[in-house]
Parts: C-alpha cells; structure tokens; sequence
C-alpha cells in the first residue's frame, strides 16, 4: 500500500464481485472474464499491495434467467439484465456501507446499472468517472441495437423514462456528477443527449490535445471538487486501444496507450477519493489465446494500479 490516505474507506479491505454476466449485449464469452482475472491471481496481487482480499466467489447469475424474456420495446433480456443488475447493487453497497472499496468484475457494462446503483445508495454524492470508447448513454427509445450495455447511463441519470422492468433503478446520478474519458465512439443519439444534458466528456480529441495527466485533474475536479466527493471508476477496457487490449466485443482503433490507461489509475489512486471501481467488457473467448493473455494481464494491472503499485 501507498502512504495516500483513502478519505472515505474505513478499512484497508478490498471487497471483490464477480460477474460472469453476458446478457446486456450478444456476444457470448465476456461472463468469462471475470474468472480468467481470478485465474490470474489478482486476489493474491491485491494482497501484496498491502490490502485485504473479500471474494465469496463467482454467482452463477444464469439463475436468475427468466423463462420468457421478450424485447421490452427495443431493449433485449430487460428482466434478466434487471434481476442480475439489482443483485449486483446489493453486493457492492453491502462492501461500500463497510467502508471498504468495491471492486466489480465483468461481464458487460450493463453490470454498472447496479455497480453505480449500490455506490450512490451509500454515497448519494459521490462522482463517477466512466473510462470507455462508448458513451453507454442511449436511451430506450434512442437504442438501435436494444443491448443495455450501451444504455446505463440513461437509466442512472433517469432519463431512460419509465421501464416497469427496472423500477428498482432510481435515477442516483446528475449530469454533473459524470465525466467520461476516452470516448470515441458515439452514436448520433447519444451526442444529443451529451450535450443536452451539459455532460463533461474527454473524448481522444481531448486526450490528444491537453495530455492525459491535464484531462485526469481536469475530469477529477469535476465530480469531486477539491476532492471533497467520493469517485466510482468504471472502466471498459475497450477505451484502450485495441493494440492494447485486443479482447473485447466493441474494439475501437485509435483508444487510450497502455500508460494512459495505467496513468488514470494511478492518478485516481492518489487522491484517496476511490470508493468503488469496475472493470468490465475483457472477452476471453474472442482472439487467440496470446491476445487473451495481454488483455487479462493489462486488466489486472490496472486494478493493481488503482489499488496502489507505482512504478516506483
């Protein structure tokens, strides 16, 4: 462990929930990330960073399957992406209501739906920062595709309107406690409603153009001023350039270098702001096994990184 004093965790524990959930998108593989990152050994790698491990193990979500399921207006496995999402919530408030750090391992990006949920019940104010190429920001009626990992957003904001199958979801999130980084990938939809709401977005633009190190402080200081808020991290590693992190349902070219990717992390860290963090979207079943290996090591690398390893 670092010497940065962690404002708003009250033990040195970190609380892990894995999510071997695949139902917010249809791509088949990424529920098996979460347990290629356990494989790696990221418990045991958090432990010589100086933290305390919790891990009741992976759930087997796919119980939570309804029988039927049909589109609920456009959006696919609305009652199955709901149930998991609400377990989910409940998991990661449980960790945070301890003072400890949530850590959530993916499956989709849906997973933030409850991820988020269960932070904001505990702190209602804290800040989220959303590292990814995509917005994850399209409405119900703004969707194309109807997959929910492109949607979380909407429904944490309460712009998604009222979907009867996710009535426990209250809208927990203002536009001015979000700021993204990495985007870009954004639907024509989802700009709209970015602007609309006033919402803070470092695309790769921004990354360019003031340096990752101007956008972290700039992006930190929006939703914790002063550092006086608690922040989620939620972190799809498809915001890293596929060269980086090739295995992943929605790669985009032109995304975050391994440094810039580790250099969020690491800043995040240090201002002893984290309360929760998400790492979501690695896809073991897509690439070969080589691409697999980098994708799952960089992924555990960013976790050790947020969790306090310095290169020095």
């Amino acid at each position: 462990m670092t010497s940065v004093h962690q404002k708003f965790l009250k033990q040195n524990t970190v609380g892990v929930v894995g999510v071997p959930f695949s139902g917010g998108q249809p791509r088949e593989g990424v529920d098996l990330g979460p347990m290629k990152i356990i494989e790696f050994g990221l418990l045991d790698q958090m432990k010589e960073l100086g933290w305390n491990v919790e891990f009741d193990g992976h759930r087997d979500y796919n119980a939570m399957r309804p029988a039927q399921d049909p589109p609920v207006g456009k959006l696919k496995n609305a009652r199955f992406v709901s149930a998991v999402t609400e377990s989910v919530a409940q998991s990661v408030k449980g960790y945070v209501e301890k003072g400890s750090l949530a850590l959530t391992l993916g499956g989709d990006h849906s997973i933030a739906l409850g991820t988020v949920s269960g932070t904001m019940a505990v702190h209602p104010n804290a800040g989220l920062i959303w590292v990814d190429a995509h917005a994850d920001i399209n409405t119900p009626e703004s969707t194309e595709s109807g997959n929910i990992h492109g949607c979380p957003i909407s429904f944490l904001l309460g712009i998604a309107g009222q979907i009867k199958e996710f009535s426990w979801v209250k809208p927990c999130l203002t536009p001015d406690r979000i700021v993204y980084i990495g985007l870009r990938d954004v639907d024509a939809g989802e700009k709209k409603i970015l602007r609309e709401n006033g919402i803070k977005a470092f695309s790769m633009h921004e990354v360019d153009k003031y340096g990752i190190g101007k956008v972290v402080e700039m992006a930190v200081e929006h939703v914790s001023p002063g550092l006086s808020r608690p922040v989620h991290l939620s972190f799809d590693v498809d915001a890293l350039d596929p060269t980086v992190a090739p295995s992943t349902g929605t790669p985009v070219r032109g995304g975050l270098t391994f440094r810039e990717g580790h250099y969020i992390c690491e800043a995040l860290h240090q201002t002893g702001t984290l309360v929760a963090m998400d790492l979501m979207e690695v896809n073991p079943s897509l690439e070969d096994d080589q691409a697999v290996y980098q994708t799952v090591n960089v992924g555990c690398s960013l976790v050790r990184c947020a969790m306090g390893e310095t290169l020095l």
